[in-house]
């Protein structure tokens, strides 16, 4: 059997880690406004992140870039903060589950605007992953929680921001995209935080918890996210990532209890198809 290649390893190591934004976003919520934690973890992860360049970045093609910056961190600084706080509302399982919408905003970008093209089986894949999609999330109420609003609005402007990444800053050498998006959103987040005057000095605990959610879930599960859409169209990457809800959902069970719903079952399984059938093609193999 031949080894899996270096983009399997990537996107299955993504899923894994992904899935854990929600669960953090709970476990963050006593101790910090969520505006705050948004702004702590970027302002960590950028600073490991700059301690790990150690000197390989180029400010100067930063600063030519800075428009380009300057928008996708404001998408990110506001799907942060929205998401951070939508777990005030819904549990870290259904707003995973409900940012699953976001297959709709990347498919749509990626057909539409990228014009990006999907073959027969990938778009079946798809369409059944829409439908899995769906059926979890069409829940009664459910859109009409503020909550759920939060989880689709930050969903969208992910989304978008991915499309941005995905349309003019392939070209950009990894760790000074990585770099200037950090700094970018870490600002975002700065101005929100200090507009709503939340911004505080965590506790000891607290800045234990942002560390390893900055390391984990911004550092590590970002990098993996931003290599696998350099690797894949953003179409085929937003199919495979419906799988992370799944996971958060186990996460959310054993932490916080709770289990799924037949809806949330049968949708899963519905995902799990659509993704094999859109990614176990000829064309998923040559990326």
């Amino acid at each position: 059997m031949a080894p899996p290649s270096s983009t399997t390893v990537t996107v299955a190591a993504l899923l894994c880690i992904d899935s854990l934004h929600f669960v953090f976003a709970r476990l963050l919520l006593p101790h910090l406004h969520p505006a705050a934690s948004g702004f702590y973890i970027m302002a960590l992860s950028t600073l490991e992140v700059v301690a790990f360049a150690r000197g390989r970045l180029t400010p100067a093609l930063q600063w030519r870039h800075r428009g380009f910056f300057a928008v996708i961190g404001l998408l990110v600084a506001g799907s942060t903060a929205l998401s951070l706080e939508a777990v005030r509302h819904v549990d870290p399982g259904t707003a995973a589950l409900l940012s699953r919408s976001g297959v709709l905003f990347g498919l749509g970008l990626g057909l539409f605007w990228l014009r990006e093209r999907l073959g027969r089986l990938p778009l079946i894949g798809s369409a059944v992953t829409v439908a899995g999609v769906v059926v979890i999330s069409a829940q009664p109420g459910d859109y009409l929680r503020l909550g759920a609003l939060m989880v689709i609005v930050s969903t969208f402007m992910y989304s978008l921001h991915a499309a941005i990444v995905k349309r003019a800053g392939g070209g950009l050498p990894f760790l000074d995209f990585f770099v200037g998006r950090l700094v970018a959103t870490t600002l975002g987040l700065l101005g929100l935080a200090l507009a709503q005057g939340v911004l505080e000095w965590p506790g000891g605990a607290a800045w234990l918890l942002l560390l390893l959610t900055a390391t984990v879930d911004t550092v590590i599960s970002r990098a993996l996210y931003y290599v696998a859409l350099r690797r894949l169209d953003m179409t085929m990457h937003t199919i495979i990532l419906t799988v992370s809800p799944l996971v958060t959902v186990a996460w959310s069970i054993a932490l916080f209890g709770g289990r799924p719903r037949a809806a949330e079952i049968l949708g899963g399984a519905a995902i799990l198809v659509g993704v094999l059938v859109a990614t176990l093609t000829p064309r998923a193999a040559r990326v």
